[in-house]
């Protein structure tokens, strides 16, 4: 007990600024304008909401210091790790703490366990415990520390608790990069407070010095403070935001459902019908809610009637509505196609995204989703300098991306696609290819010729990628492993 007269150690939440409060200020500078906001205005998947933002607080301190209904420790499963948050909760909760305990049995990952504070200023301690981090088993840590920060807020809603303070539940000990662990703690508490946030008054966030700089770049992401915040926040959202409630998606967990349930796919009566059938279902398709003709828009540019500046914001507003359609729409069956993926960085440091032409069945998936799935993954990648690597190998017809597809794609993309894409490395082409390359980069786009590397080794890739640096699919390696043997095989009578 504090001697009498002498000031508590403890941090009532109620004094605390919340995050909606901090900086309002400068936020809503030259937001008048961004009340009258258009009806095709972008917004972000984490909107700006008021009364979200004002229930959660970032402060830098102890989480054991809150006074608040129920604070969150981090531990291992027998609920006896050493930690600094651990170790100060334990500390000033007193002996009683262990005892009650014991009564838990030990908690697994991902699990959440209720106990009293004791002699905290807190009533209950929520206990969780975090996953290992292996780079390989991503998916299964990201599940995991999702369900922690999941099952503390289930729990607390189930205890009536009005106010929770987290502490950073991925410890360094466990070895989860911070910013990844950020992202998925911030908008599972945002995605919360969407749907029970009438249950939950405060949601204190309490970092280290250290984790204070990470949270105070990712908050606005999830809890932007104004419209003007969250426009200029979601251009930097993950390519993963997860599912409405902030789990990690995982394609292969997924049930697909068609889009016409109970239609037969092969309806050759639809298309006798031709102009009699009924199109009213065309407004959702992906394509017709694209905005602009770009030949249409240059031919009034030449005629005087659209200006250049005018034609760089109808082409920004129209990819912005790309960009917020792949987000939304359910990609995991182009993704499970593995025919785009991130790998390493090439030898000037620029990072290195893998294209498998053989993954491609241009015949057999929707193209509209396959480019809006090239925009979800590449928005972020595109906004520094980076290559492209495209693997040929073994392509046949069905493969072969369209040139009006891979106009519309060119056409469509952000100007710093363009701009930051410094080569592309064409791996394996064979003389139709390099003939067909050459007439769409002379007739069809400028400015991408001079970018295009064609590579008939992977040994002449090397010297611009190291080895290390990719992933190949075995094929690739096989493929140029049977090239190189048969070059170097003396042929039959010498």
């Amino acid at each position: 007990m504090d001697p009498l007269g002498a000031p508590s150690q403890f941090v009532d939440v109620d004094t605390l600024p919340s995050w909606g409060d901090s900086c309002e200020d400068e936020l809503n500078t030259c937001d008048t304008a961004a009340e009258t906001l258009q009806e095709d205005t972008v917004r972000s998947p984490f909107p700006y909401n008021k009364d979200i933002s004002a229930k959660v607080i970032l402060w830098k301190g102890d989480v054991a210091l809150l006074n608040c209904t129920a604070i969150v420790n981090t531990s291992n499963e027998s609920l006896t790790d050493k930690n600094p948050v651990s170790e100060s909760i334990f500390m000033l909760a007193g002996p009683d703490l262990k005892e009650d305990l014991q009564k838990l049995k030990g908690c697994r990952t991902g699990e959440a366990k209720l106990t009293k504070g004791f002699n905290l200023a807190a009533r209950f301690i929520i206990h969780t415990v975090g996953p290992k981090y292996k780079s390989r088993y991503r998916t299964a840590a990201e599940s995991s520390l999702y369900s922690c920060y999941r099952n503390v807020l289930q729990l607390a809603k189930e205890q009536s608790v009005s106010s929770v303070g987290f502490c950073v539940i991925n410890s360094a000990k466990r070895g989860y990069p911070l910013e990844d662990a950020t992202h998925i703690a911030l908008r599972t508490v945002r995605r919360f407070l969407e749907i029970h946030g009438e249950s939950i008054e405060k949601v204190v966030f309490a970092v280290s010095e250290l984790e204070e700089a990470t949270y105070q770049k990712l908050l606005p992401l999830y809890f932007p403070r104004s419209l003007k915040e969250e426009r200029r926040s979601l251009p930097y959202l993950p390519t993963d935001i997860g599912n409405a409630e902030g789990e990690p998606v995982v394609p292969e967990r997924q049930i697909r459902i068609s889009e016409k349930p109970g239609a037969p796919e092969d309806s050759h009566e639809e298309e006798a019908e031709g102009l009699g059938v009924d199109l009213s279902f065309i407004g959702s398709h992906a394509f017709a809610r694209m905005e602009g003709d770009i030949d249409k828009q240059r031919r009034l540019i030449l005629q005087g009637q659209l200006s250049e500046a005018a034609l760089q914001k109808q082409h920004q507003r129209n990819y912005n509505r790309w960009l917020c359609q792949a987000r939304s729409e359910d990609l995991s069956d182009i993704a499970s196609l593995k025919a785009l993926y991130q790998t390493g960085v090439d030898n000037c440091g620029r990072t290195v995204m893998v294209v498998v032409g053989r993954n491609i069945p241009v015949t057999l998936i929707d193209m509209d989703k396959a480019l809006l799935y090239f925009i979800h993954v590449m928005d972020h990648i595109a906004v520094k300098e980076y290559v492209l690597v495209y693997f040929h190998t073994l392509t046949s017809e069905y493969n072969h991306l369209d040139s009006d597809f891979l106009k519309k794609l060119y056409d469509v993309v952000d100007v710093k696609y363009k701009r930051n894409l410094k080569a592309v490395y064409f791996v394996h082409p064979t003389f139709r290819s390099k003939v067909s390359t050459w007439f769409f980069t002379t007739f069809s786009v400028s400015g991408l010729k001079d970018k295009i590397h064609h590579v008939d080794s992977l040994h002449q890739l090397f010297a611009a990628i190291s080895p290390e640096q990719i992933d190949f699919p075995p094929f690739v390696l096989e493929y140029d492993a049977r090239v190189r043997s048969a070059r170097s095989s003396p042929s039959p009578g010498v």
